[in-house]
């Protein structure tokens, strides 16, 4: 396997609020990588700064201190190369499924026939062919929140970024839709981004693991999945099989147990 490049670079990261209390440090000195085409969760106590990190990261807010890098440029504000899926859907409610869809490319001048052919794929793949004229509120949480990951990757970014995507949904839905998310992204493979306060959905995912610290977040430990799950990652299995592997078990208590030590404020 060729080695490849940074697909993004997080130095020394810092964020600082002004609150009427004072200062509220949310995130401390912050540096880690994703490669290109890797998965990477992010998971730790709620208020830690997992949120801001991912705003800071689409170029939604400026931090206080430090740089992010992709692919070796600046990031200074949004843009086309990253794409942001929120756990409330974020869809137009007056625009139907294709619309929705479509919206980021006709807004960067991609022409009809192109952004037709996109859209159609991007159906297909997400599992919405018959649904492209309903209205979001016509549609279930889940398949809103395909319209959501479509509309992502209809612009093909170098970098998804998904800030608790599946936490409005019911477990049954969440459950299939990790499933799907990981069949939607193995199509193109990009390079993920990903925060749950799920430590079993972030094992299934994730390539590593990014565990954050209570408040002000930084990095208490990076857990490498891939290398416990083997080269068949076992996110191409059902969750049902995966949650009967023991070495899946295994790291799942691990990793639940020093997120659990900075929920509870132990040391």
């Amino acid at each position: 396997m060729t080695e490849t490049k940074n697909s993004l670079q997080i130095k020394n990261l810092g964020m600082i609020y002004q609150s009427q209390a004072g200062a509220v440090t949310a995130l401390d000195n912050l540096s880690f990588e994703v490669k290109e085409s890797e998965f990477i969760v992010a998971v730790g106590p709620s208020g830690c700064g997992k949120s801001t990190m991912l705003k800071v990261v689409a170029g939604l807010q400026a931090p206080t201190s430090g740089d992010v890098f992709l692919d070796n440029q600046k990031i200074l504000g949004p843009s086309p190369d990253k794409a942001m899926v929120f756990q409330n859907f974020s869809l137009f409610p007056w625009k139907t499924v294709w619309q929705n869809i479509e919206f980021g490319p006709r807004i960067n001048g991609v022409n009809k026939q192109k952004r037709t052919k996109q859209v159609e794929y991007y159906l297909k793949v997400t599992g919405l062919e018959g649904f492209e004229n309903n209205y979001p509120r016509q549609l279930s949480g889940g398949m809103q929140q395909r319209v959501a990951i479509a509309r992502a990757l209809v612009m093909q970014p170098r970098i998804l970024l998904l800030d608790e995507p599946f936490g409005a949904l019911d477990a049954m839905n969440r459950t299939i839709m990790q499933e799907e998310l990981v069949r939607i992204w193995s199509e193109h493979r990009p390079a993920v981004l990903f925060i749950t306060h799920s430590v079993e959905e972030a094992i299934y995912l994730a390539d590593r693991v990014i565990i954050f610290t209570r408040r002000p977040g930084k990095i208490k430990e990076i857990i490498d999945v891939a290398g416990e799950a083997g080269k068949e990652h076992w996110r191409n299995m059902s969750i049902d099989d995966v949650l009967t592997l023991k070495n899946f078990q295994k790291l799942r208590q691990k990793v639940w147990s020093k997120v659990r030590t900075e929920i509870e404020g132990n040391s």
